[in-house]
Order: structure tokens, then C-alpha cells, then sequence
């Protein structure tokens, strides 16, 4: 464990790390984790080298939640952020608070607020001091995003991706303002029969004529009249549901001949 956990930290804190090297050796790390050789099933507090070996498993997995963000590994990421909520609560009795502790659960909360997943992001919340959520500085930018995106205030989303307390928060920070932006176009959808481009744009904070805004368009199945408008009278029309008249007459009078046998 003692050359690997050198290896990625030397990897990882060069300037310019080589992300390829450092998921082969994340991967190198995956396979002891998995081979139980770095997670004690009992801890104990008097053996200094036992918790040395849970520091640095923990310290790696801080790296392999920010090397899966980088390379936008999603599916790696909630893994090792499950593996590494663990060393921060389960072992929390033995070890000392990291350093990224905070940093990396505000990663794990805007993620979730960015998936759109509003009910694990408030579970999430009830297990956090409260003292935490009201000064720490990697966590309250994440509330007060959270709090944007209830109240529909959707432009705030748009404005805080460049007062984020990390760089590491850009790619989840661009996946929620992508969430943010389809859900003011669906508003738009909804609450206008037409738009010109220019308006639309401006709505949704892209450049009029844009590679992004002719994407959401076209993914949203927006049209132009012969105004040079968008058109979002058709979108609300709902499809006439069909009543199956017969066949809730006949069930009713089958279950009306049932009754009288019964009586």
C-alpha cells in the first residue's frame, strides 16, 4: 500500500496529472479494496499502523472522487463516494476529520441537486450538523443553490457557476445549470404561444443563434412560424384520451349481476 498510495499522490499533485496513469492505478487501489486488504473489519485505536493504513485509503479515495469528476466517470464517482462516507462516519471514532471532508460532501450534495435527485440531497442534509450547513464554505453555496432552484429563481443558478468555493465543482456545476435551463425552457413552453429566438435566448442566458440554444431547440422539438418566431402553441396540445365506454359498461353490469347472486 505504502508505494501505491506514494504513486498516486505523486501522480496526482503534478500540475498537469495524467489521468490515464491515474485511473490505472486507481484501479490498482479498486482491486485491494476489493481483496479487503485496506479495510479492516475491526479497528482498533492502539495500533497506529492500522489507522495510518485507513488514512491513506481514505486520502485516495478523496483523489479517485475528484480523478472520476475529471474525467466524468458519474458512475465512479457515487462508488467511491459511497466507499469514502464510510472512513468519514463509520471510522470517524478513530480517525481525525480530513481536510476535504467538507469539500468532498458538498460534491456529493450538488451532484445529487444536479441529477435532479431533491430527496436523497435532503437526506443527505438531516445527517449534517447544523453548524455546518450554515457556515462551512464548501456547503452553504450548495443550500443557497438548492434554495434557487425550489423558488424557480433559475438565472441565480446560471450567475453562481463562477462563485463556486472549487474549480473541482465546474463539471456538476454544468450539469445543473443544464438542468436549470431545461427547466426554464419547459416554463417558457408553458407559459408563452410564442417567442422570438432573440427573447428565448435571453431567457435562457445563451447567445442568440448559438451551437447550445439550436441544440435545445432541436432536442425540445421547438419550430418557427412564418414570423421567424417560436411556435409553443402545439406543444401544449394535449392527445384526447379515449374513454372505453363498453368496456366499463359491461364490467359494471357484470359486477351489478354478481351483487344480486350474492343477495
Amino acid at each position: 500500500m505504502s508505494n501505491l498510495y506514494k504513486d498516486i499522490k505523486a501522480e496526482w499533485s503534478k500540475r498537469a496529472p495524467n489521468l490515464l496513469r491515474c485511473g490505472q492505478l486507481l484501479g490498482i487501489f479498486k482491486m485491494e479494496i476489493l481483496g479487503g486488504f485496506l479495510m479492516p473489519h475491526e479497528v482498533s485505536k492502539s495500533n497506529p499502523q492500522q489507522k495510518d493504513q485507513l488514512v491513506r485509503s481514505r486520502d485516495v479515495l478523496e483523489i479517485a472522487v475528484e480523478h472520476s469528476i475529471t474525467v466524468k466517470d458519474y458512475a465512479a464517482f457515487e462508488r467511491y463516494m459511497a466507499q469514502l462516507k464510510m472512513y468519514y462516519y463509520d471510522y470517524d471514532k478513530f480517525l481525525e476529520p480530513s481536510q476535504e471532508m467538507h469539500k468532498m460532501i458538498g460534491l456529493s450534495l450538488l451532484y445529487m441537486l444536479a441529477t435532479n435527485r431533491i430527496a436523497d440531497f435532503h437526506i443527505a442534509l438531516e445527517r449534517l450538523p447544523s453548524a455546518l450547513l450554515l457556515q462551512d464554505r464548501f456547503i452553504m453555496p450548495v443550500l443557497a443553490l438548492e434554495n434557487y432552484f425550489m423558488e424557480g429563481r433559475y438565472n441565480k443558478i446560471l450567475e453562481a457557476k463562477k462563485s463556486m468555493p472549487s474549480e473541482i465543482y465546474g463539471n456538476f456545476m454544468d450539469m445543473l445549470v443544464h438542468t436549470a435551463r431545461e427547466e426554464i425552457a419547459s416554463c417558457i413552453e408553458k407559459s408563452y404561444l410564442k417567442m422570438t429566438p432573440k427573447q428565448a435566448a435571453q431567457r435562457l442566458g445563451l447567445r442568440a443563434g448559438g451551437k447550445e440554444l439550436l441544440e435545445l431547440v432541436e432536442r425540445r422539438h421547438w419550430t418557427l412560424d412564418a414570423q421567424g418566431n417560436y411556435d409553443y402553441a402545439a406543444l401544449n396540445i394535449k392527445p384526447k384520451d379515449e374513454v372505453p365506454a363498453n368496456d366499463i359498461a359491461t364490467h359494471n353490469l357484470s359486477y351489478a349481476t354478481e351483487l344480486e347472486k350474492i343477495v
